[in-house]
């Protein structure tokens, strides 16, 4: 497979924060590939640049050198604007403290993307409601604000708004990092179902062994550089279950609703990841 097929290409990538004897270095020659509908999840403790390499597939960041491609175009050869419409249209973004509007309805927040694309009203009511029904937000959640909403429903919301624009890229930095470990899974199982079932690429930082155990892929990070990269082989008890599966059997019925909604058509010392 060529480099230009790869849903994130990072090729000697290097950030620096400040001049001289006093910058500080955070990611120091980092090559790394992320494939269409692969799962990688992005580990390390604080501090090793994990944050640093999203930000800068995200283009919300510029490296120092090296080379960041996202979905077949070089960022550094965008214009700031093209950079903004790449990451509106084509890559969605989830945070740790949601960042949602507080004065607005969950749906509302959900449409705001499709208001910047200056789609019609009626369409964005259309996507707006079936990107709430993929997370397995309920109708009568839909027009209550974030403070009426459980953490986890609020990371649902966050979750639908960065895919109602369609993207094929979802990056998520720490999305149950606020969340207590019964919602955090189930958000988890959420971004599982949708790389599985949707062919969503995801990638994931996190400092969580549990979290990054639902990915394909893990990516070591310390001290700035790729220190290991390994595959996993998930077994019966992590893949997610099937969309018809009962309560008794380990399903619970917003985890079941997300996965029914979701199946409706809609180097230095680095490892390299090799085509399978």
């Amino acid at each position: 497979m060529s480099m230009e097929t790869a849903a994130v290409v990072l090729d000697q990538v290097s950030k620096r924060y400040g001049n001289g004897s006093h910058g500080v270095p955070a990611l120091s020659a980092v090559t790394l590939r992320v494939w269409p509908a692969e799962f990688v999840a992005i580990m390390g403790p604080s501090g090793c640049g994990k944050s640093t390499l999203l930000n800068l597939i995200a283009g919300i960041d510029t490296p120092s050198s090296g080379r960041v491609s996202v979905a077949g175009h070089e960022l550094s050869a965008l214009s700031d604007d093209a950079r903004s419409d790449l990451r509106l249209r084509a890559v969605g973004f989830v945070f740790q403290s949601f960042n949602l509007l507080p004065t607005f309805t969950a749906e509302e927040n959900v449409a705001l993307p499709l208001e910047f694309m200056g789609l019609r009203r009626r369409e964005t009511r259309t996507r707006t409601a079936d990107a709430l029904a993929r997370v397995g937000i309920p109708t009568q959640a839909q027009r209550r604000r974030p403070a009426e909403l459980s953490g986890g429903e609020q990371q649902r919301v966050a979750i639908a708004r960065a895919l109602v624009a369609q993207p094929r890229l979802l990056l998520a930095d720490e999305p149950t990092g606020n969340l207590d470990s019964h919602a955090g899974e189930g958000v988890l199982n959420l971004l599982q179902t949708l790389n599985a079932a949707e062919g969503l690429t995801v990638v994931l930082v996190t400092h969580s062994l549990t979290a990054a155990a639902y990915a394909q892929r893990i990516v070591q990070m310390r001290d700035g550089r790729i220190e290991e990269e390994r595959r996993q082989q998930h077994d019966a008890a992590r893949e997610p279950a099937p969309p018809d599966c009962p309560v008794a059997d380990g399903c619970d019925p917003v985890t079941r609703t997300a996965m029914q909604s979701a199946l409706v058509p809609s180097g230095n010392g680095q490892m390299r990841h090799h085509e399978p």
